[in-house]
C-alpha cells in the first residue's frame, strides 16, 4: 500500500479495520497569523454544515452511533482550533502502524492474499483513464506518478513502476518507507524507477508543481480529518500536469454515512460523503469503478478517477452514455 494510515479493508461489520499507511502529527497553527487561523475555522465551517446538510450519520468501531459527522469530529478531535487533540489524532494512526509488520500481508491487514485481484482491478482502470487522458495514450512520452499511502511499495512494484518512468512514493511510516526501498531496489529500469522516497505525512505534503501525469491515492485518505482531506487535494491540484489525472482508491461505508475505527484513529466514508468532499475541492469525477474479486466481509471497494477541468472533448465512445461523461460532482 501506501501513505494509507489504514489497511485497504475492513470489515463490513463495525469493527476495526487495517491499513497501510500513516499520518504523523500535522504542523500546529499557533504560529500563524490571526488572519490566516480564522480562515481555516471557516472553510472548516463551511464543510461541517455542507456536511450535515446531507445529514451524514454514522457510527464508531465500537458501535456507537453520531448523527452527523460534525459531532463524530467534535468528538474525535476536538472543537475547531483544539490543535493538540488533532495532533494526538495523527499520532495515534501512526503508532497504529507502527506496530504492523512491514510486509504485503501486514500493510493489507491480514488480507495479503487479495493483492493480485487488487492489482489487475487497477490496471484495467488506469489503462483505459490513460488511453483517454494522455496525448497518445502516454506512449513516447516522460510520465511521472505520485504513489501516496505507499507503505512497502506494493502498488509502485506491482503496477505503477509498469507504466510510468519515475514513481515518487509518499510515506509517513519509515520501517514501510525503507521496505519499498529494499523492494524496488533490483526492480524497474533506467526508464522505469521509483524516483523519490518522501517520509512525509500526507496532511503535510505539497508536491512539486506540474511534475505528476497522475497522483495515485489509495487506502490512506481516510485518516485525514475533512478539512486536512480538502486542503491536500488543493494543494496536489496544481502538482498535475495537463490532463493529468486522481485516482482515489478506498473502502466505502454503505450501512451508514461513515465509520470511525477508533483504534487505528481512521474512517471509512460512504460514496455521497466522498462525493461532497470531492465537490469542494472543485474535482470533476471522471469516471468510477467497483473493485471486483474481494472477500464478502470486507468493505465494497471504489475507484475514483478526478480532474480539474473538465476536459473540451469526450471521447466518442463515452458521449452516448450521458451518465458517463466527465463532470463536477454534484
Amino acid at each position: 500500500m501506501s501513505l494509507s494510515l489504514y489497511s485497504p479493508f475492513v470489515s463490513t461489520g463495525y469493527s476495526h479495520w487495517n491499513h497501510p499507511n500513516h499520518i504523523p502529527p500535522p504542523t500546529t497553527t499557533s504560529a500563524l497569523p490571526p488572519s490566516l487561523r480564522q480562515r481555516r475555522r471557516e472553510l472548516r465551517s463551511v464543510l461541517i454544515r455542507s456536511l450535515d446538510q446531507m445529514e451524514v450519520s454514522g457510527v464508531d468501531s465500537e458501535g456507537k452511533e453520531f448523527n452527523s459527522a460534525q459531532e463524530m469530529w467534535r468528538e474525535a478531535i476536538g472543537e475547531e482550533g483544539d490543535e493538540t487533540k488533532k495532533t494526538q489524532w495523527y499520532r495515534d494512526g501512526v503508532s497504529y502502524w507502527e506496530g504492523v509488520e512491514a510486509s504485503v500481508d501486514g500493510v493489507l491487514g491480514g488480507y495479503g492474499h487479495v493483492n493480485d485481484a487488487d492489482i489487475t482491478g487497477s490496471e484495467v482502470f488506469l489503462k483505459t483513464l490513460m488511453q483517454e487522458r494522455l496525448v497518445n495514450g502516454g506512449t513516447n512520452q516522460h510520465l511521472v506518478a505520485l504513489d501516496c499511502g505507499s507503505g512497502i511499495g506494493r502498488i509502485t512494484k506491482n503496477l505503477l513502476i509498469r507504466y510510468f518512468n519515475e514513481v515518487d512514493l509518499l510515506e509517513p511510516v519509515a520501517q514501510f518507507l525503507d521496505a519499498a526501498r529494499e523492494n524496488l531496489a533490483s526492480i524497474g529500469s533506467e526508464t522505469h524507477k521509483a524516483t523519490n522516497f518522501f517520509c512525509v505525512p500526507l496532511q503535510e505534503f505539497t508536491p512539486a508543481a506540474q511534475r505528476y501525469d497522475v497522483i495515485w491515492v489509495q487506502w490512506c485518505i481516510g485518516h485525514l480529518t475533512d478539512d486536512d482531506f480538502v486542503s491536500f487535494f488543493n494543494r496536489a491540484k496544481g502538482c498535475l500536469k495537463p490532463g493529468g489525472f486522481f485516482v482515489v482508491k478506498e473502502n466505502l461505508a454503505k450501512k451508514a454515512g461513515f465509520v470511525l475505527d477508533k483504534e487505528d484513529r481512521s474512517i471509512t466514508r460512504s460514496n455521497p460523503y466522498f462525493k461532497e468532499l470531492f465537490r469542494r475541492c472543485g474535482l470533476h469525477l471522471y469516471q468510477t469503478k467497483d473493485q471486483k474479486g474481494l472477500p464478502q466481509e470486507l468493505f465494497a471497494v471504489k475507484m475514483y478517477a478526478l480532474t480539474v477541468d473538465i476536459p473540451p472533448k469526450v471521447h466518442k465512445t463515452r458521449s452516448k452514455t450521458r451518465g458517463n461523461r466527465p463532470q463536477i460532482i454534484k
